[in-house]
């Protein structure tokens, strides 16, 4: 076998690891589907009256403001998940199995690739059951079939990218108290965007803020995408925010991980 393919092999190890891990720590993933389920039916029935008033629709505000909230919703999974994957990497380190892996023939990028992709996975499941329960609320859509896999391929890099920056905020985090504690802006940033209402309704400095973080020209992408909106430059954004996160919490994730083997 080649280098490669010892790497895809001990990778395909490490990422049943962690599946087998979801089943054994199941508070975490409840954790993931609980909180956006509770905020998608707070703010649709709680607020949605109000709120979908405000986004100018004259007939079925709820239902208008469902179709307006659901991808700010799907982005905040991505940040409960960010959480738990910060969690499981700072107890690998912590817990010593790190230490006995580095003792092992196993390819490095392994041990990282296996969270990696464990959370993706977990992460999509979570935004595939989000959309579920939007459509059974009565969120509809007449995007087309290339729209969804446009919708759905930008989701993706999101996802790789979050999920490469929650892995070096759990090795930086030192244990898992920090690592549960580090990842929370990314639960704020969709309050703090356009995901719950317009940026233009906010107050300068803020919608300054709110326009050039990186998560509304994902969410207004998606959101183009699935009803029919404008997309404007946000998918060239979104993609090259994607890209930009991926690639340097990847270079960051790489030089923690092996840090404490040069120190030695």
């Amino acid at each position: 076998m080649t280098t490669v393919s010892y790497a895809v092999a001990d990778s395909a190890t490490m990422l049943r690891r962690n599946l087998k891990r979801m089943r054994r720590y199941p508070a975490m993933t409840l954790m993931i589907i609980v909180v956006p389920v509770i905020f998608l039916l707070l703010f649709v029935y709680v607020f949605g009256g109000t709120l979908g008033a405000g986004l100018g629709h004259l007939s079925d505000v709820r239902q208008a403001y469902l179709r307006y909230v659901t991808p700010g919703i799907i982005l905040l999974t991505l940040g409960t998940q960010a959480t738990s994957t910060a969690v499981s990497v700072a107890m690998d380190m912590s817990g010593g199995i790190i230490a006995r892996f580095r003792t092992m023939a196993i390819a490095r990028v392994s041990v990282l690739t296996g969270h990696v992709l464990g959370s993706v996975i977990e992460s999509l499941l979570g935004i595939a059951l989000i959309i579920g329960i939007a459509v059974a609320m009565g969120f509809r859509t007449g995007a087309d079939p290339l729209a969804w896999l446009a919708a759905v391929g930008v989701l993706v890099l999101i996802t790789f990218a979050i999920t490469w920056l929650s892995v070096a905020l759990g090795l930086v985090s030192g244990s898992v108290e920090t690592a549960s504690n580090l990842p929370m802006f990314l639960m704020i940033l969709p309050f703090l965007g356009s995901g719950f209402v317009p940026t233009a309704t906010m107050p300068v400095g803020l919608r300054w803020f709110a326009e050039y973080q990186p998560f509304t020209p994902v969410i207004q992408t998606v959101r183009g995408l699935l009803t029919g909106g404008p997309i404007g430059d946000n998918a060239i954004m979104a993609i090259a925010w994607g890209i930009g996160i991926a690639a340097l919490s990847y270079l960051w994730a790489r030089r923690l991980y092996r840090r404490p083997m040069q120190a030695k």
